[in-house]
């Protein structure tokens, strides 16, 4: 289960996607909504679905009762993605969690700036 913070942090789908932001231009509110429930919602592809998990397993610190990233997982994301894709998968995951944790620290909403 995600947690209301991870859902927000997920629900852009440029944070989990790198060079995204294009096609989020073009992507449904009601597809971003349905990105807290994306392993029920037809509307991800198989590639999609292996970076939400992706993000939702580096993400997800407490309930760890496993390796990180399992290679069963890292295998299904490397069918997917190349060599140069798969370290900015990771890096734009990691500075998404770490700018969220700074966020959650000084109680800024997502989708505000700072200034």
């Amino acid at each position: 289960m995600v947690s209301g913070r991870a859902v927000t942090r997920m629900q852009n789908p440029a944070y989990v996607l790198p060079g995204a932001t294009a096609s989020v231009a073009r992507t449904s509110e009601e597809r971003i909504a349905s990105v807290a429930a994306w392993r029920e919602a037809p509307s991800f592809s198989d590639a999609e679905r292996a970076v939400l998990q992706l993000a939702e397993s580096v993400t997800r610190l407490a309930d760890r009762s496993q390796e990180s990233v399992p290679d069963a997982l890292w295998g299904e994301v490397a069918e997917h993605f190349g060599e140069k894709e798969l370290p900015a998968l990771i890096l734009t995951v990691a500075l998404t969690d770490f700018f969220n944790r700074i966020n959650t620290t000084i109680r800024e909403h997502s989708g505000t700036s700072w200034g």
